[in-house]
């Protein structure tokens, strides 16, 4: 019997497939007619063709007789494009969206099927799939992604922002808005609320400080006077898909995306977008901190109460009433209530889950998502898993930890077909070293920022210090240190400091001599420790 691998995945670079992203994509590889096919291959994400072979091109060469079924439910493919590597762990890529005939021109054993599954039953090893086929597995690789945590379901006025779809639908609704609030305090959130334009933000976090995903206090308060400049800075021209939108169809109520779930969005998915409201000013955002949404009403409800909402902020302390009537008004746990046009949600995702669950018994995570090993597996036999879908139950590195982002999830993928090749071979393997040391290359407020190891202390306790260096509105540099020993490092600007902070966290020298001249501008670090 031919080995079979069935996976879900997202993204793909050269017959790579990436997992990760809020889509209920699927991949599986299959033989045979097209109601019950025997899949015999799979493939996961990885590196682009000219730094390493990519998992989708090694699983072809291995096992060249067989057919691999890309089974997902979106017509396009996510494809990672323009791989480096900054260094040993750090990664940039960018994501472009390609057709999935381009995938099958290049690669003939593999063949996409547009289609979400419906149902796995793990005992027969068989999926299937919406459109009413089957598909028989050997090995079985599940990476459909992560999907919103909205504050609440079926408000026509509360946007999560997941895919393609729901980023122009989001789009459209901000064209006719005057006053939108955001409610979380991660990456999206971050990106949001600098990136819009001519419209009022009232930003709701349960956080002292924004940024409270990546950032401590000190480096939210390096990253503020940003939100209030008067001009937004030119970003750096973006080189992944764009997105255009026609105006909304019905004035006053949100545009809604399509029920379908669409394409997953890439890192800079709001590079594309036109993220303006209806005024002409530039930023103006004001911040709620310690408070979530207590409640929302809707205009008639809000009305019939007889409630007060308040105008935006002017300063500090904020009573005067607002006169406006507002589409939906937004309670927080502070007692403020204001009116919007309508309410973003980005207060984080949860593994997408629900489609495998039923009649298999897997080890599912506080978190949500289906426990693996240092293998990818899952605990049932010959089903693995990759990106936000799972949750990493090995015993980690000191300096690594998981996080739901899309380097992350290409690493997983890509780590997950290896193993799964492996597996089917009867080989041993090795961790991959990515999993060594937690690192991520992005940008906030069109600011460069690297984050290594236990960049925030997690996990530390209290026998830990912080060493800072801060050049206002030009870098913020902060490590953290335990026994002598770099264990994190947040570097936000241009410092070029992340590969020599990489090597020292990986090697754990001991730093205690050097004290405050690691970080003293007029030292050349790198060349200290090359």
């Amino acid at each position: 019997m031919r080995t079979s691998f069935c996976l879900t995945a997202e993204i793909i670079n050269s017959g790579v497939f990436s997992p990760e992203s809020p889509i209920r994509a699927q991949k599986a590889r299959a033989r045979g007619s097209p109601s019950s096919a025997r899949s015999s291959t799979a493939a996961a994400p990885g590196p682009s063709p000219d730094r390493a072979p990519s998992s989708g091109r090694a699983l072809a060469a291995e096992f060249p007789s067989e057919d691999i079924f890309l089974v997902t439910a979106s017509p396009v493919i996510k494809a990672v494009t323009n791989f480096k590597q900054v260094s040993k762990t750090l990664e940039e890529f960018d994501v472009e969206e390609q057709p999935s005939s381009l995938l099958e021109k290049r690669y003939p054993n593999i063949r996409v099927i547009q289609s979400g599954v419906k149902q796995l039953k793990s005992d027969e090893h068989k999926i299937y799939t919406e459109d009413g086929k089957e598909y028989i597995y050997e090995k079985l690789c599940l990476c459909a992604g992560a999907k919103p945590k909205l504050i609440v379901e079926g408000n026509p006025y509360v946007l999560g922002i997941r895919d393609t779809d729901s980023a122009q639908a989001f789009q459209k609704n901000l064209a006719q808005a005057e006053r939108i609030v955001v409610v979380g305090n991660g990456g999206i959130a971050l990106e949001l609320v600098y990136e819009i334009q001519g419209c009022e933000v009232i930003w709701a976090i349960k956080d002292k400080a924004i940024g409270n995903t990546f950032f401590d206090a000190g480096a939210a308060e390096f990253l503020l006077p940003k939100l209030t400049a008067e001009g937004q800075e030119t970003p750096i021209e973006c080189k992944r898909t764009k997105y255009t939108v026609e105006g909304s169809e019905e004035k006053g109520r949100p545009a809604g995306a399509s029920d379908k779930l669409g394409s997953a969005l890439g890192p800079d998915w709001h590079e594309g977008l036109h993220l303006k409201g209806t005024k002409e000013f530039s930023h103006k955002v004001h911040i709620e901190i310690l408070c979530e949404v207590k409640k929302i009403y809707l205009q008639q409800e809000f009305t019939q109460l007889q409630l007060t909402s308040l105008t935006f902020p002017k300063g500090e302390k904020n009573t005067e009433a607002d006169e406006v009537l507002w589409p939906v008004y937004v309670e927080l746990t502070n007692g403020k209530i204001y009116g919007c046009n309508f309410i973003v949600s980005a207060t984080g995702v949860v593994p997408n889950v629900e489609p495998f669950l039923d009649g298999n018994n897997f080890a599912v995570a506080e978190d949500g998502g289906l426990k693996v090993d240092k293998h990818m597996h899952t605990s049932l036999p010959d089903v693995f898993a990759a990106g936000d879908i799972c949750t990493a139950a090995w015993e980690p590195s000191p300096v690594w930890h998981q996080m739901r982002l899309w380097t992350q999830a290409r690493q997983m993928g890509w780590y997950a077909a290896k193993c799964m090749a492996a597996d089917a071979l009867g080989e041993s393997i090795d961790m991959d070293f990515s999993f060594e040391l937690f690192a991520h290359i992005t940008k906030f407020f069109n600011y460069k920022v690297v984050v290594l190891g236990k960049y925030n202390a997690q996990g530390l306790g209290s026998e830990h210090e912080l060493m800072l260096r801060c050049t206002k509105g030009h870098e913020y540099v902060k490590v953290v240190m335990q026994h002598g020993r770099m264990m994190g490092a947040v570097l936000i600007g241009e410092t070029d400091l992340e590969e020599t902070f990489e090597n020292l966290i990986l090697n754990q020298m001991d730093l205690s001599a050097y004290g405050e001249d690691l970080l003293n501008p007029n030292i050349d670090i790198e060349d200290y420790f090359d």
